[in-house]
């Protein structure tokens, strides 16, 4: 059976397998609120805990691997579990209709581009379309917002809820935000989320980082950096990877653009390209370029999709968040 077909198995089901109380409240801990989680855990990560030695890693890992077994599906059984994808309208639909519905469940969306062209502001319409009932595009659920640069506005999610007819203090109720003040606290809080994620099942649809790499810019300032940068970046976005699949959620990442006169064809937007190299981009299942157009209009182009052609959307930036221009 597929993982999407079952429920979230808490880590405390490891009890089951033979696994101590203690041991478990270590994994927990550590971050590893689940049983899928565990499983999609490698053993040299899990023998990082404090605690736990290699034959304890092992005997857990054969306890995880009992509970949720990780099997080959056939193609029709990968088409069930396409069905199940929910899509997170933008408030745009010709941008929903770029991306074949919406922002979708289960995998990663990064939208790069300049200061004020819409990136923030596409965030909030987001917090507000997330809870929207699925008729009307939107996910019946929460929203996780991790804000790096002091963005967030609560009054630009009120504005948008009343464009949509949502109380705007339930909005605001429905999402929780914390303020991330270098990149190993915006570590420390995406596995947070993971643990309340698992706590509240099923409750949150949406996880949003606004920006993904600011703070990263900031504590691997030089050249002799970016190597370990790189490698922290990547175990962060294996992390949310893991958590949109764990808890089948949309995570929604903004990303900054540098100038770089030879930026390569693969790079929607010429001499602008998005910050954080081949590490980000094998990372985001879909890649959308924002850049200002005529007026007050702004394009999206889609530049990476498993799933939709190349393309491009005008919208525009409203009172009520992100419309069709």
């Amino acid at each position: 059976m597929s993982t999407d077909d079952a429920p979230i198995l808490d880590v405390d089901a490891l009890q089951q397998q033979g696994i101590s109380a203690q041991d478990i409240a270590k994994l927990r801990t550590a971050g590893y609120a689940t049983v899928l989680g565990v499983v999609q855990a490698t053993r040299k990560c899990l023998t990082k805990v404090k605690g736990l030695s290699e034959i304890k890693v092992d005997k857990i890992k054969v306890a995880a691997n009992t509970l949720c077994p990780q099997t080959f599906l056939t193609g029709a059984e990968c088409a069930l579990r396409r069905e199940k994808v929910v899509f997170v309208s933008t408030g745009s639909a010709s941008l929903d209709a770029l991306l074949g519905g919406g922002v979708q469940t289960g995998s990663i969306t990064e939208v790069y581009g300049e200061f004020r062209t819409g990136k923030t502001q596409l965030s909030h319409t987001l917090c507000v379309t997330s809870q929207l009932p699925l008729d009307m595009g939107g996910g019946e659920g929460k929203v996780a917002f991790i804000d790096t640069e002091g963005t967030f506005r609560p009054d630009r999610v009120k504005s948008i809820a009343e464009r949509f007819g949502v109380d705007p203090q339930a909005a605001l109720e429905n999402v929780v935000v914390a303020r991330a003040h270098n990149s190993e606290h915006q570590m420390d809080l995406i596995t947070a989320l993971a643990a309340k994620f698992a706590e509240e099942q099923g409750a949150y649809r949406l996880l949003i980082v606004d920006s993904i790499l600011a703070l990263f810019r900031v504590d691997y300032a030089g050249r002799g950096e970016l190597s370990d940068r790189q490698q922290k970046l990547n175990q962060m976005l294996s992390r949310l990877t893991r958590i949109s699949e764990e808890f089948q959620c949309a995570i929604f990442l903004t990303n900054q653009v540098q100038s770089s006169p030879d930026a390569s064809a693969m790079f929607a937007g010429g001499d602008k390209k998005p910050v954080g190299g081949h590490v980000m981009a094998h990372a985001s299942a879909t890649r959308v370029y924002l850049r200002k157009g005529r007026g007050e209009e702004r394009v999206a182009k889609l530049a990476d999709s498993p799933d939709m052609p190349e393309g491009e959307a005008t919208y525009k930036i409203t009172v009520g968040g992100i419309m069709d221009a």
